[in-house]
């Protein structure tokens, strides 16, 4: 007679397709380490080059959201303590509102992108280098070039080379000379860390947004000072994005390829693109 674990495990397996289960085994797994990590002592240093990496994307997606919406992105900034700044020139409400919240929200996207290109049995070390290029740019272009012919923020140009050049050496070192199992399975814990510190970073920015925290910059802030609107609502605001994001993505991760509808077909003939709690400064 099946025990009651079993009972459990067989009922967790039948709510997952069954050509979802590699994918799913690796992103179990990627995220199970991720938690371990959490309760060994001194595991920060394990999990840091990962969040240099999130620093990255968010500080990036602020970078894009600037340019797309046809302003000037002066510098972006790498700290040791894993956050970062982006200076950008000031546009209308719009675009001041689309740049605020493209760090989090960007990064949660990210995330769940790299999360779709696993389910999809995308080349783990095709992701790997567009990943490394993506970081590679942002680092030569807004971390250095664009802060030297500026003259702003030279004295964060060190350490954002650096972090930015070593993950880019090692994404790449990965993508060439770890097999495709050893690719798939850190491009998975890759997405799991992307995601959690995603909404670590959001549960930071919630509370500083709260009357009790003490005042300091934020993207809610920017927010806040942009619409009038209390940054505590726009903190909320991107949590529920970003948790929405995250929960259609895993409904999507999970079913059949052939249960996914015009969802599925939007993503299947995409090919593969170049692609904290940080904030953004516009510049008038």
């Amino acid at each position: 007679m099946p025990t009651e674990f079993e009972d459990t495990i067989r009922n967790f397996k039948l709510g997952i397709h069954r050509d979802a289960r590699p994918q799913a085994t690796f992103l179990l797994t990627a995220a199970a380490l991720s938690i371990l990590l959490w309760f060994i002592p001194f595991a920060e240093v394990i999990t840091y080059p990962f969040r240099l990496f999130v620093t990255f994307i968010h500080e990036g997606g602020h970078a894009l959201a600037a340019l797309v919406t046809g302003n000037a992105v002066e510098s972006l900034s790498i700290a040791t303590n894993a956050s970062g700044e982006t200076y950008t020139t000031q546009g209308g409400l719009f675009s001041q509102m689309l740049v605020s919240s493209a760090g989090y929200i960007g990064s949660m996207i990210y995330g769940v992108a790299l999360l779709i290109t696993i389910r999809k049995a995308i080349a783990a070390r095709a992701v790997l280098i567009a990943s490394a290029a993506f970081v590679f740019l942002l680092t030569i272009v807004y971390g250095v070039y664009k802060p030297v012919v500026s003259g702003a923020a030279m004295s964060a140009i060190p350490f954002t080379f650096l972090a930015g050049t070593l993950l880019t050496l090692g994404l790449v070192a990965i993508a060439k000379f770890a097999n495709s199992r050893i690719a798939t399975f850190f491009l998975s814990f890759l997405a799991v860390q992307c995601v959690l510190n995603a909404l670590f970073d959001l549960k930071t920015v919630f509370f500083l947004s709260t009357p009790f925290a003490p005042s300091v910059p934020s993207d809610a802030v920017n927010m806040a000072n942009a619409t009038g609107i209390p940054a505590l609502v726009w903190a909320s605001v991107w949590i529920a994005v970003s948790v929405g994001i995250l929960l259609l993505t895993m409904r999507l991760y999970v079913s059949g390829r052939k249960k996914q509808l015009s969802l599925d077909q939007a993503f299947e003939p995409v090919p593969l693109f170049p692609a904290t709690v940080g904030e953004t400064h516009n510049l008038r």
